[in-house]
């Protein structure tokens, strides 16, 4: 395995969509198509499954160094009411080019951090999405949460209004890599809101570890594994960190380079963390995600309805997903549109009557015949092609994966591909090879993260 990740580990996407981000042809692209677009998802598909809703709450009062996420950094609550004034109105938006009344099957509250926003406002911002659409049956509403800085009445609140998952950033317990991320937070305060979630009754409460941290060793990382075992969390995200600086700026210079764990410690601390967690109970849904059998996680990968999007795994599928709020991005399977980055941008076009969307790309036949396999790879690790769904650049994505059959990774069969267990681990590697827009257009810069 050492020297396969030595022989794999390439910068490449996570596949949260196709084509990328890089590669969308923004020169293509406008906001009367974009409306359209969900004008279209939305009579195909709210009456069968309703839509989803991804919310960007960006504000956080510090700044943690590993992070990629689009966020402002301050201690001001007073940007609290007149960012979520300007998210009700961005649905108000959204809401006159519906012929009918949305049926909300999902909904995630991201960040940033959502509980630097006071319980209160958090009510007034759900109430006033709820207050114009129906609730679908059998939703799943979830939020991010800060361990240092979610109460109980956070919880409580969001429960009321049907929220029955929440999921906690951890990282990692050691105080020497907290710091150097400057994410302080006692294993103490992760147990209380742990506690707490259970107490009040969410059904699924997940813990995000990160991999690859500075000062990282696998004594740390098993030491973070078993701790976070004494709470059992329903569900846990077990990822790579992805070091982009050279995207996100000063935000991931916090530390130095050097501090960073080597190839092969890494790949220590994913093989032996993954084995571990194995070992725990914990079963491997998609990539860089375990759950437990009871999750609806594990239960949706059995039975074929995992779903992957700009929010990550899903349980569910929903064809629109609406993204309100600063730089979110929304997705209607046609195309995809980003909101304006800045706070001040974003708030602008909203009272301008405007929907806030500065960037986005419309997706050719191509485009969606590509997407569909890269979904079935990430979500079941497998795909097959017929007439209808095979491409003219097949041939050639075989012929990179010859390779990667020879090391075990992949099985080829006439007219499908699955990715063996041993393969796991290369999923992104898999799928790049179906990637004909990076195919036809090699980056002449880095763009994307390590893939193991």
């Amino acid at each position: 395995m050492n020297s396969l990740i030595d022989k794999y580990n390439i910068p490449g996407p996570r596949y949260t969509s196709y084509p990328t981000v890089p590669y969308w042809d923004e020169a293509g692209f406008t906001t009367e198509a974009w409306k359209n677009s969900v004008i279209k998802s939305y009579q195909e598909s709210n009456e069968a499954e309703g839509i989803s809703l991804y919310i960007h709450l960006p504000f956080c009062e510090a700044l943690c160094t590993f992070c990629a996420c689009h966020k402002r950094i301050t201690k001001q609550h007073s940007v609290e009411s007149p960012y979520l004034e300007a998210v009700l109105q961005e649905w108000d938006l959204y809401l006159n080019l519906f012929a009918s009344k949305p049926k909300i099957k999902e909904l995630h509250l991201g960040g940033g951090t959502p509980t630097f926003f006071s319980p209160e406002n958090l009510k007034t911002l759900i109430e006033g999405i709820f207050a114009k659409a129906d609730i679908a049956e059998h939703p799943e509403f979830s939020f991010e949460g800060h361990p240092n800085n979610t109460s109980r009445e956070h919880l409580q609140t969001l429960y009321d209004l049907g929220f029955r998952r929440c999921s906690y950033g951890v990282q990692d317990y050691d105080a020497v890599v907290q710091k150097a991320i400057n994410r302080v937070q006692p294993f103490e305060n992760v147990e209380k809101v742990t506690r707490w979630a259970r107490e009040i009754g969410y059904v699924s409460v997940s813990h995000d570890l990160i991999f690859g941290l500075p000062h990282q060793t696998w004594e740390k990382m098993e030491h973070t594994i078993r701790r976070t075992m004494e709470l059992k969390p329903d569900r846990l995200a077990f990822y790579s960190y992805a070091h982009v600086p050279w995207i996100k700026g000063v935000g991931q210079r916090g530390f130095d380079e050097n501090d960073l764990p080597s190839g092969e410690e890494k790949r220590i601390l994913y093989e032996n963390g993954k084995k571990l967690l194995q070992d725990l109970g914990y079963i491997e849904v998609g990539m860089d995600h375990f759950a437990l059998k009871h999750d609806d996680l594990y239960k949706s990968m059995m039975d074929g309805s995992i779903h992957r999007n700009f929010m990550g795994y899903s349980s569910g599928k929903t064809q629109l997903m609406v993204g309100l709020g600063m730089s979110a991005i929304s997705d209607s399977w046609y195309a995809f549109a980003q909101n304006e980055k800045t706070v001040e941008e974003y708030q602008k076009r909203v009272e301008l009557g405007e929907i806030p969307v500065f960037r986005g790309h419309i997706l050719t036949e191509e485009d969606l015949v590509i997407r569909r396999h890269i979904l079935n790879l990430m979500c079941r690790l497998e795909t097959s092609w017929d007439m209808q769904t095979a491409f003219p650049e097949l041939e050639n994505a075989m012929e990179k994966l010859r390779e990667m059959e020879a090391d075990g990774l992949v099985e080829i069969g006439d007219n499908n591909l699955k990715i063996t267990e041993k393969g796991r681990a290369f999923t992104r590697n898999v799928s790049m090879a179906f990637d004909l827009r990076m195919m036809r257009k090699q980056p002449e810069t880095r763009l994307f993260s390590m893939t193991v």
